[in-house]
C-alpha cells in the first residue's frame, strides 16, 4: 500500500553519487512512471526539483514533475551500460512518460556464421537459434559500423554478399585490388588461414586483442609529427570508435516490482460510479493502434470481464483502408469492423426480416438478445454459433481525436447509447463524448488502475502482433541473402509456398517447377536454407 508520508527527496538526493547510471521516478502508488539515464546521477536528478525547471518546462514535463513521489537509481560503470540498462527497464516497465524505446527497438549485434564456406560479419538486431556466433549488444551503432569496417580491412575478410563467392563474383569486386580482402573466392588463401583471421577478429570484438590499437596510435603520432593532420585526425577518430565499441558492458536481468493489490469486482463498481454508468461495466473492450512503421499498421482489441482479462475474446486487426500513419482513421476502421460484425451476426441469429421490422434501436435489440441467451442457460450457445455480446463500455487508447472517430462510427451503426471513453496516456485523463473537460480519477483509485490494466494489455497485444508480422517479414528477408534470388523470384517462391518455413520442407524438384527457377538454382536454395 502507498505511504501517505512523502519521502524527503532533497535528503535522499545528497546520497546519490556523481556517477553514470539510470534513475526511475515513481508515483504515489509506487508505479514507475519514467526511466532516464545520466552521466552524473546527482546533477540529473537535482534538475527535476529546481523551481526554475518547473517554470520553463513544457506541459508534459511539468506533469511528470508533479507526479514524482519518489525515485530509485542504479549506478553503472559507463554511459554505454546506462543506455543498455535504460532500454531494458523501459521495455520492462513501459513507463507512461517515456517516448524512446517504445518501439521495442533493439541494439545492434554482430553476427558471423562459422558454417558458411567463407564467413563474414553482418549486423543484426535479432538473435536467432541459427548456429551463428553473436557479439554484443553494442550501444553506439556508428562506432560499431566503423569498427567492423576496420576489422574487415585489417584481417582481409570478405564483405561481398554471396554465400560462396567464386571467380564470377571476383570479376565484379575491387576489394582485392585495393588490398582490403584476401580474395578467398579465387583461392588466394586457404579456408584454414581464413578462419584463423576470422578468429582473431572475433577475439578483438570480445575485447581480448586490444593491443591492435597500439600500432594505430603510433601511426597517428607519426602523422601528426609529419604535419599530416588530416590523416592524424582520421586515425584519432578510428581509435575513438574502436575504444567506444570495446567498452566493457554488463548484461542486465529483469526484476519484478510488486504493485498495489487488485480487487476486480470493487474496481468495476468504482468505475461505474466515476463514469456515472447505468450498469456496471462488467464487459469492457479496449482498442489500441500500433503504427511503429508504415509497413504494418495493426490494431488490437482486448476484452475484460468482471475486471479480469478475457483472453478468449481478444482480437487483432491489420488496417486495410488507411495509407500512412493515421491513428484517427485507423481507430475508425477497427471500431467499424468490430461492431458491424457483431451486429451482423446478431441480425443473422434472429433473422433478417424480423430485425428490419423491429422498432428497437440496435443497442436495445442486442441487450434483449443477451438476456435471451443468458436465460437459455448456455444451451443456446451449444446449438448455435457462440453469441458475442456488446460490451458495457468501449475504451479507446487516446484523447479527443480517437474518441471522436469512435463515436462517429458507433453513431453510424446506430449504437448512439453505447458508453465509450478515451484514455489519454500523458496524464491519464478520461475523455467522454459531449464533455469539454476531461475526468481525472485519483491515481490511488482502483477504477483508474483497472483502466490502466486494460489499456496496457491492449498496448501489449498490439505490439505483440506487430512483432509477429515483423518476424515473418524478417524470416522472408533471408531469401534476400540467397545467391541467385531476385525480388521477382522471391515473390514467386513465397506466392507458391506461402512462407520460408514451408519452403524449407520442400524438395528441390518441386522448387524447380516455379517459373524462373532451374534445377541448379533449386538445389542451391535447398542447401542455403539448410545452412541458414
Amino acid at each position: 500500500m502507498p505511504s501517505d508520508a512523502k519521502p524527503d527527496l532533497q535528503k535522499k538526493m545528497r546520497e546519490v553519487p556523481h556517477k553514470p547510471g539510470v534513475y526511475l521516478h515513481k508515483d504515489r502508488l509506487g508505479s514507475i512512471i519514467y526511466v532516464g539515464k545520466a552521466r552524473d546521477l546527482r546533477k540529473r536528478l537535482a534538475s527535476y526539483f529546481t523551481p526554475s525547471r518547473q517554470r520553463v518546462a513544457e506541459h508534459k514535463t511539468r506533469a511528470l514533475i508533479e507526479s514524482i513521489w519518489d525515485f530509485d537509481y542504479h549506478e553503472v560503470r559507463n554511459e554505454p551500460e546506462a543506455i543498455l540498462l535504460e532500454g531494458k527497464l523501459i521495455k520492462e516497465y513501459r513507463p507512461k512518460y517515456n517516448i524512446a524505446f517504445r518501439d521495442d527497438k533493439r541494439f545492434l549485434l554482430v553476427k558471423i556464421h562459422p558454417e558458411e564456406p567463407w564467413p563474414r560479419f553482418q549486423l543484426t538486431r535479432l538473435k536467432k537459434e541459427d548456429g551463428a556466433r553473436y557479439f554484443g549488444p553494442f550501444a553506439h551503432s556508428g562506432a560499431l559500423r566503423q569498427t567492423i569496417s576496420w576489422l574487415n580491412r585489417e584481417f582481409g575478410l570478405r564483405t561481398c554478399r554471396p554465400m560462396n563467392p567464386g571467380e564470377k563474383d571476383y570479376r565484379h569486386c575491387h576489394d582485392d585490388i585495393i588490398q582490403n580482402c584476401t580474395a578467398p573466392c579465387i583461392g588466394r588463401i586457404s579456408r584454414e588461414d581464413y578462419m584463423a583471421r576470422v578468429e582473431q577478429a572475433c577475439d578483438f570484438l570480445r575485447g581480448q586483442s586490444k593491443n591492435l590499437i597500439g600500432p594505430i596510435e603510433a601511426e597517428m603520432k607519426e602523422a601528426a609529427a609529419a604535419l599530416d593532420f588530416e590523416r592524424a585526425a582520421e586515425l584519432r577518430d578510428m581509435i575513438d570508435n574502436l575504444r567506444q565499441t570495446l567498452k566493457p558492458t554488463r548484461q542486465f536481468t529483469r526484476r519484478g516490482v510488486p504493485g498495489p493489490a487488485i480487487h476486480p469486482e470493487a474496481d468495476v463498481l468504482e468505475l461505474q460510479e466515476y463514469l456515472g454508468l447505468e450498469r456496471p461495466p462488467r464487459v469492457m473492450e479496449c482498442f489500441d493502434i500500433s503504427n511503429i512503421s508504415s509497413n504494418h499498421i495493426v490494431a488490437s482489441m482486448v476484452r475484460f470481464r468482471n475486471g479480469l482479462a478475457d483472453n478468449r475474446h481478444y482480437r487483432r486487426y491489420r488496417i486495410r483502408t488507411v495509407e500512412g500513419q493515421d491513428d484517427f482513421a485507423s481507430m475508425a476502421e477497427v471500431i467499424r469492423r468490430r461492431y458491424s460484425r457483431i451486429l451482423l451476426e446478431a441480425r443473422e441469429r434472429v433473422g433478417g426480416e424480423d430485425a428490419d421490422a423491429s422498432q428497437e434501436t440496435p443497442l436495445a435489440a442486442m441487450r434483449r438478445l443477451e438476456e435471451a441467451v443468458e436465460a437459455a442457460g448456455g444451451e443456446e450457445e451449444e446449438k448455435r454459433k457462440p453469441f458475442v455480446r456488446l460490451p458495457d463500455l468501449v475504451i479507446v487508447d487516446g484523447g479527443k481525436g480517437q474518441l471522436g472517430m469512435a463515436v462517429r462510427e458507433l453513431n453510424r451503426l446506430g449504437l448512439h447509447d453505447l458508453p465509450v471513453i478515451g484514455l489519454a496516456k500523458q496524464r491519464e485523463e478520461i475523455f467522454r463524448p459531449g464533455e469539454s473537460e476531461p475526468l481525472v480519477i485519483p491515481h490511488d483509485k482502483g477504477a483508474l488502475r483497472l483502466l490502466q490494466r486494460i489499456r496496457d494489455e491492449a498496448h501489449r497485444f498490439a505490439n505483440g502482433y506487430h512483432q509477429l508480422l515483423m518476424k515473418r517479414r524478417i524470416e522472408e528477408s533471408i531469401l534476400d541473402d540467397c545467391p541467385g534470388i531476385s525480388q521477382a523470384r522471391k515473390e514467386r517462391l513465397l506466392e507458391r509456398f506461402g512462407s520460408v518455413s514451408r519452403l524449407r520442407k520442400t524438395r528441390a524438384e518441386e522448387i524447380a517447377t516455379v517459373p524462373g527457377i532451374n534445377g541448379k538454382l533449386a538445389r542451391e536454395i535447398v542447401h542455403f536454407l539448410k545452412t541458414h
